[in-house]
């Protein structure tokens, strides 16, 4: 959790020692592809209620009858007011600083985030029952400016951990994501045998590196009150260990925190 952000930010200084400014480096060029339907620009995070399979997870849409995006396992974007909906919520939509790696002809470079309206339907469609909570409109928009800072916390450690290839490619995108929240990680659970809560949620997101797939778990904790900028989960970002470079990565790091722990 603390540790992982630590090691990150001595991934992230530690790597760009290393970087040649006269070096070659590979570029993104942005795709288009075609897909079936309308592809709605949507968050790469989801609620804390979520099922286990990245099918039924989302931001926090997911499952039921509609066609679903698989670049975020997302139905079609609903921004109408719900029936017997208590209080108008906004429509407006907050681009991200997250760059997309597939990109429909048409759309913008960047993810962008759900609007308050378009959180309330997806909570909806999730089982949510607002008459069960007294929640108010400034606690929807409370809620999206929690959710946003989030995702951009979260792309901030992806980026220092990619720092450590910055030679090849200096230009990573998020390609795809979705949430596995009751399946845990590895580290979540050995965490809860030595006595830590487990995480509330975690995503895996896929990672273009310059046309190579890299995935990233993120598991989100509790942190307690949000700070002024809305944070308020501890975030642990790591690549998977399901290549050798990550593994590598996970070791140098792990080596460098080590080191470094006296200074």
């Amino acid at each position: 959790m603390g540790n992982t952000v630590s090691a990150a930010e001595i991934a992230q200084k530690t790597a760009t020692q290393f970087i040649n400014p006269d070096d070659s480096i590979q570029k993104h060029k942005h795709k288009f592809k075609d897909f079936k339907g309308e592809i709605p620009e949507e968050c790469p995070m989801h609620q804390k209620k979520s099922t286990s399979t990245m099918k039924d997870s989302g931001c926090p849409v997911g499952g039921g009858e509609e066609e679903i995006n698989p670049l975020n396992m997302m139905g079609p974007a609903n921004q109408k007011p719900a029936p017997g909906q208590p209080f108008p919520l906004s429509t407006d939509r907050q681009v991200s600083t997250i760059p997309k790696a597939i990109i429909k002809e048409g759309e913008g470079s960047f993810w962008v985030y759900p609007s308050a309206q378009m959180f309330w339907n997806a909570m909806l469609r999730k089982g949510w029952r607002w008459r069960d909570e007294d929640i108010k409109q400034e606690d929807m928009n409370n809620i999206i400016k929690i959710h946003n800072a989030n995702n951009e916390q979260a792309w901030q450690e992806v980026l220092k951990w990619e720092a450590l290839h910055a030679n090849e490619c200096r230009d990573p995108r998020l390609k795809s994501f979705g949430g596995k929240a009751q399946d845990y990680s590895p580290r979540a659970r050995i965490r809860q045998v030595m006595g830590y809560e487990l995480p509330f949620d975690r995503h895996d997101w896929i990672v273009d590196r310059c046309g190579k797939d890299v995935r990233y778990i993120i598991d989100y904790y509790d942190g307690g009150n949000c700070d002024d900028k809305y944070r308020f989960a501890l975030l642990d970002v790591r690549p998977a260990m399901d290549s050798v470079d990550n593994v590598w990565d996970r070791m140098k790091v792990c080596w460098w925190r080590w080191f470094y722990s006296g200074e």
